[in-house]
């Protein structure tokens, strides 16, 4: 489980004195806890990679925005740190799908569908989301799918 090595990560990474590597785990553990809590009093994936494998997600997620925001402002070390942080996050995702094996399997979601425009997005987007959810980074299926009904 994705859990279990990213705390086994946390110990090696403390074992080794890599602070910035135990930092950023610490913050993935935090994250993880959290989601945790918040699914308690709603619905949680049956799969708890699926569960840990959307807050990885979110987290880079976050953390490219951060980079962007810090580069516009012209503060490169800050850039740098949180793209050392997504490289630390990025360990732990299972492995993602390349470009080719994505677009065919949101041709094959969008013909067993049969959506034909962009009006279908979001059933074609909730039929990604629940077969290839950490395969796929939602905001790259998202302009696969909307390239796929548009032309």
């Amino acid at each position: 489980m994705i859990r279990d090595d990213i705390r086994a990560a946390t110990i090696a990474a403390m074992k080794g004195g890599d602070k910035e590597t135990t930092a950023t785990l610490r913050l993935v553990s935090a994250a993880i806890k959290n989601r945790d809590i918040e699914a308690r009093t709603g619905s949680a994936p049956a799969d708890d990679d699926q569960l840990v494998t959307e807050v990885l997600q979110k987290m880079i997620k976050q953390r490219r925005e951060s980079a962007d925001v810090y580069r516009k402002g012209g503060r490169e070390d800050r850039a740098a740190a949180e793209e050392s942080e997504i490289a630390v996050i990025e360990r732990f995702l299972p492995r993602q799908m390349s470009d080719e094996e994505a677009r065919a399997a949101i041709a094959a979601i969008v013909a067993e569908t049969g959506a034909s425009s962009i009006k279908d997005m979001g059933r074609v987007m909730a039929e990604v989301k629940s077969r290839h959810a950490g395969e796929l980074e939602p905001a790259r299926a998202s302009a696969l799918v909307k390239a796929a009904l548009s032309g």
